[in-house]
């Protein structure tokens, strides 16, 4: 009896794992699988997350360059108008020196020399002195050599500034050439007027006329000739740097009009 009580048992646990097995393979048998769909939607989810996070850091920097474009032009409207200044205190001394060099040249030509020495060495003196054009360049060099200038995206802003630069250089050169000119005068006015003198007439206030008519070094008419043919060589140079730096002038002042209109800045 206890033989048969234990078979039954057995028997039980036989029937149970048997009735606990089909009941896993019939649980897991009836598990749905995922569908197609259900991948698709977590790929579509996952994209337009990593999208929206492109068009989210893609739009921040966009707004940080505008915003660097505009404080760039700020600097570079603030350069203009320094520029403006110089070019007026250029041009006024340009227009001085070309009323001395005439009356310099009206002196040779009429051979008005003697009795007037006064004059004549104060035009002599003055001739080779010279005031260069120095363009503020702060800003346009720091976007050159930081690679910035692709921040400025308007494209009139960009050609006009670029059209700027470019009368800047051509005005570089035109300096050049007048030094070169002035430097060209110096070894005939040195045998013509005494150097005595000259190192009297510069003070600390500039360039003072002489007190009384101190005699010339050389009256010779061959020497007064090659001065004349000099101030012939600045004179063409004072008149094209003096139309180029009226010419810029203009430039810059519609620079600023045009930066201030298209940023809205005023």
């Amino acid at each position: 009896m206890g033989t048969k009580s234990t078979s039954n048992h057995l028997n039980e646990e036989k029937d149970w794992d048997g009735h606990s097995t089909n009941s896993s393979k019939k649980t897991k048998s009836s598990l749905p699988g995922k569908k197609w769909s259900s991948y698709i939607k977590e790929f579509l989810m996952l994209f337009l997350a990593i999208f929206c996070g492109f068009l989210a850091e893609n739009y921040r920097e966009n707004m940080v360059e505008k915003q660097q474009e505009k404080q760039f032009i700020q600097s570079y409207i603030e350069d203009l108008k320094s520029d403006t200044t110089t070019i007026r205190i250029a041009l006024d001394f340009r227009k001085l020196k070309m009323i001395q060099m005439d009356s310099l040249m009206l002196m040779l030509s009429t051979q008005t020399i003697k009795g007037h020495e006064n004059e004549l060495y104060y035009f002599g003196r003055t001739l080779v002195r010279s005031v260069w054009f120095q363009s503020n360049d702060r800003t346009i060099t720091q976007l050159k050599n930081s690679g910035s200038l692709r921040l400025i995206r308007n494209e009139q802003a960009t050609d006009s500034i670029m059209s700027y630069q470019k009368l800047v250089e051509r005005l570089i050169t035109n300096h050049e050439d007048d030094r070169t000119e002035r430097y060209n005068a110096f070894p005939i006015i040195s045998q013509i007027f005494d150097p005595f003198v000259f190192d009297k007439m510069v003070t600390v206030n500039g360039i003072q006329r002489p007190t009384d008519n101190p005699p010339l070094r050389s009256y010779d008419p061959s020497l007064q000739q090659d001065l004349a043919f000099c101030i012939h060589q600045l004179k063409g140079s004072t008149f094209l740097i003096e139309g180029r730096l009226e010419l810029l002038n203009e430039k810059a002042i519609r620079l600023i009009d045009l930066l201030n209109t298209e940023y809205n800045l005023e």
